[in-house]
């Protein structure tokens, strides 16, 4: 018998450690046997990173959050079609660092685009290719922002936003994390990487990995 594939994607605010997490839980995956397909938005694919590019870099900011999110589905499109959809289909687990949420909340609850029109492009681009499990790491803005600093890199489009932005950047996800507790799992993201690391791991366990019969108890926070 094929072995399900399982699709876990992280979410929050600049400077959060989802891109560590991300990668801490594919390798950690990858010990136990499992193909893992460790993947990011946007990007992901070749086409969706040359998308990446113009979107980070901030040339596609004045065209305005519309002409934004039309941009982030033609990515997302060529990263589930040719990256997500495949993996998940020979029963790989696919680990991403950002994905609908980033839109939902970057360019519909910052933006101020149309929700039904984010959620037409979802239908249309993700259809049933949703997250099995999404984990929001939480963290005030000012600390996620130092973090960013400290990287030495130069600081990309959203990066580059005011702490207010961030500050309501933060108060969407956890409004996010209220709306869909069964997918969406609020993570303090302010302890050490490795005990956060550990937090992820028992949800992951918990729900994809106990054995036959076992009761699994999500939890909507960590």
């Amino acid at each position: 018998m094929r072995q399900q594939g399982r699709f876990i994607t992280f979410e929050g605010g600049e400077g959060s450690g989802k891109s560590t997490q991300a990668k801490r839980l594919a390798e950690r995956l990858k010990l136990r046997g499992h193909e893992v397909i460790q993947t990011r938005e946007p990007g992901g694919s070749p086409g969706a990173e040359a998308i990446r590019h113009l979107l980070l870099s901030g040339i596609a900011k004045p065209l305005g959050p519309e002409a934004e999110t039309f941009m982030f589905a033609a990515a997302r499109d060529d990263h589930v079609s040719t990256t997500i959809r495949p993996a998940l289909a020979r029963g790989a687990w696919v680990v991403c660092d950002r994905f609908i949420d980033s839109t939902r909340v970057y360019q519909g609850s910052l933006g101020n685009v149309d929700q039904r029109l984010i959620r037409a492009l979802e239908r249309l681009v993700v259809g049933e290719t949703r997250p099995d499990v999404t984990f929001i790491l939480d963290v005030p803005p000012e600390i996620g922002l130092s973090r960013v600093a400290t990287r030495g890199n130069a600081v990309d489009r959203f990066e580059a936003e005011h702490l207010e932005y961030h500050r309501l950047l933060r108060e969407s996800y956890r409004d996010l994390a209220e709306q869909e507790p069964e997918r969406c799992v609020l993570v303090d993201g302010s302890p050490g990487a490795d005990a956060i690391a550990v937090r992820i791991w028992m949800q992951v366990s918990e729900r994809f990995l106990r054995p036959a019969g076992a009761i699994a108890t999500p939890r909507a926070s960590l």
